[in-house]
C-alpha cells in the first residue's frame, strides 16, 4: 500500500495538524546521528544547507540556498553549496527533484530507498511517497527486459488535496 507522509512520519503538509517545526528538528536529530554512525563529519556549512533545504516541504534550488548563505556570510561560491549538496545526497540526508533541479528532505535519511515524490504544480510541496509494491513492479518490470535498476526516481506532478480543496 502507498503511503503519502511528510518526513518522519509527521502528518502531510496538508494536514491542519502538521507543524514543520518537528520535521526540521527530527531531521537534525536523524542526520546528526547517521553522520555519528558513519563516522562523517556534519560541519556547520553541511547543516545549514541541510536546514534551508529541510525550511519547507517545497524543493529548493541549489541558488536559492547560496543567496541565503550569501546574506548569512557562510559562503558566495555556487560549489561550496554544491559540495554540501553533494554531500547530502551521497548520504541519503536529502534528494534531488530532477524535473525542478531542486532538493528536498528525505523522509528516510540514511537508509537506501527508491525515491517516489508527489509534486504539486499549484503550491509546489513534494512528498515522498513509500510504496513498496510500486518499488517491486519498477524492478520486476526492469527484471523482465534484462535490466538491472541502481537507482530511481519517480516524480509525479499533479494537484495535492489542498490545492484541489481550494480550487
Amino acid at each position: 500500500m502507498a503511503h503519502a507522509r511528510s518526513h518522519h512520519g509527521h502528518p502531510a503538509p496538508a494536514d491542519p495538524a502538521h507543524d514543520h517545526r518537528l520535521c526540521v528538528a527530527d531531521a537534525l536529530t536523524v542526520a546528526d546521528r547517521v553522520c555519528s554512525e558513519r563516522g562523517i563529519r556534519f560541519t556547520d556549512l553541511r547543516r545549514r544547507v541541510f536546514e534551508l533545504v529541510w525550511a519547507s516541504h517545497k524543493p529548493v534550488g541549489a541558488y536559492a540556498i547560496l543567496e541565503i548563505l550569501r546574506t548569512e556570510g557562510l559562503g558566495s561560491a555556487p560549489p561550496t553549496v554544491y559540495r554540501a549538496l553533494d554531500f547530502l545526497l551521497e548520504h541519503e540526508l536529502v534528494h534531488r527533484i530532477e524535473s525542478l533541479n531542486a532538493f528536498v528532505g528525505c523522509a528516510h535519511p540514511g537508509d537506501s530507498h527508491r525515491g517516489f515524490f508527489l509534486i504539486c504544480k499549484q503550491c509546489g510541496n513534494a512528498e515522498e511517497l513509500d510504496d513498496a509494491g510500486l518499488n517491486a513492479s519498477i524492478v520486476h518490470a526492469a527484471e523482465a527486459r534484462g535490466f538491472t535498476a541502481r537507482h530511481t526516481t519517480l516524480e509525479v506532478a499533479g494537484t495535492c488535496a489542498s490545492c484541489r480543496v481550494v480550487a
